[in-house]
């Protein structure tokens, strides 16, 4: 049995984080389907600026969409939407197998709307009809603002990847506007089955701290936060408020363990891939980060429930002079400026090679 199978039996949901076109028209993607258990798929604007600016593979769409469709962002959106479509499909039998529960790929507003609540539940709105796939989340960040359109674009019945949470309590204010648009939904007589995951971001707390803490507690705290999240979602899963939705045929808001990619070389490659291991749980993993677990890794244990060492753990860090909170709120306002930064780079290398085949090739 290799670790992916292991992972899969303990009812951890193993989802890609990358997309490309190659990776889908190649086959690669439904190899990964059969052998590695993979049961969904993330993107990200990074992922998408790479996958556009670094290959030639969607400059045949971009010669002939760029005279039809004027704007970058929305040329953008066609081909995302493209690959995401096909990658739904893809997905679409874990999907039906699950009812619902697994078989998600996610698309991102754009990050320029990350403190804009209003244009945020607009163009979830707009890209989830447009995608007219059951099975899509449409990303929205966990700020202040995102929370309020997550609230409502749960109850228009959109379902939702919050993205860019960094600690428990960011997560447990993403969990409650999601409870918050279920409930809304219920009071309303609309179905209440609507799919949801919360992503934390695991990788980045021990890049921030790497040089501040002393060398035996490297990579350390972002597991613990995983850990002491992984407490709460399961307090919360047992809570009367949740037993009562899910008693009126709400599904849960999955946790989802994201940038689980080894940033450390002098640390194991699949070092938080095993550290991560729990039921009910999603963990979207880096192309090269699956091929080394499956390859090597192994899983010798899971997140306990009643959170472990998480407290002593995260207590250390404060001795040390790390303010988790400010140090959450700082991590997630940097992944907003970091994805903003790749979307305008996606939007230019468009912007480029759209020029480019207007004087090659002109109409």
């Amino acid at each position: 049995m290799n670790a992916t199978q292991q992972l899969h039996d303990l009812g951890q949901s193993i989802w890609l984080d990358n997309i490309t076109r190659e990776l889908i028209t190649s086959g690669t993607l439904a190899r990964y389907i059969r052998d590695f258990h993979v049961t969904g798929l993330t993107s990200n604007p990074t992922i998408f600026e790479h996958a556009i600016g670094d290959s030639t593979a969607y400059d045949s769409a971009i010669r002939h969409r760029a005279a039809i469709v004027k704007s970058a962002d929305n040329l953008f959106f066609e081909m995302a939407l493209d690959d995401l479509s096909q990658a739904a499909d893809l997905f679409r039998p874990a999907f039906d197998a699950s009812a619902g529960r697994d078989g998600w790929v996610s698309l991102e507003v754009s990050p320029l709307l990350a403190n804009d609540t209003a244009n945020t539940i607009k163009e979830v709105a707009e890209l989830h009809t447009r995608a007219n796939r059951p099975n899509l989340f449409v990303k929205i960040p966990g700020t202040a603002e995102g929370l309020m359109a997550i609230e409502a674009s749960i109850f228009a019945g959109v379902p939702v990847n919050v993205t860019l949470l960094f600690s428990c309590k960011q997560y447990l204010a993403a969990a409650e506007a999601y409870l918050r648009g279920i409930e809304r939904r219920i009071g309303a007589g609309l179905d209440p089955r609507v799919g949801s995951v919360a992503s934390l971001f695991i990788s980045r707390w021990d890049v921030a701290v790497k040089d501040v803490v002393a060398s035996q507690w490297r990579n350390r705290l972002g597991i613990a936060v995983a850990m002491q999240t992984y407490q709460a979602y399961c307090a919360l899963l047992a809570t009367p408020r949740w037993r009562k939705l899910a008693a009126a045929g709400a599904s849960a808001q999955r946790v989802l363990w994201a940038s689980t990619g080894t940033k450390d070389p002098q640390a194991p490659d699949t070092m938080y891939v095993a550290a991560l291991a729990a039921p009910r749980t999603i963990n979207t993993i880096p192309e090269k980060t699956l091929l080394a677990f499956a390859d090597h890794g192994s899983v010798r244990q899971t997140l306990p429930p009643d959170g472990g060492e998480a407290d002593a753990v995260l207590a250390s860090f404060r001795d040390q002079g790390i303010d988790i909170d400010a140090l959450a709120e700082r991590l997630q306002r940097a992944g907003v400026e970091a994805f903003a930064a790749s979307w305008h780079q996606l939007l230019q290398a468009i912007d480029t090679k759209t020029a480019h085949f207007a004087r090659v090739s002109p109409l």
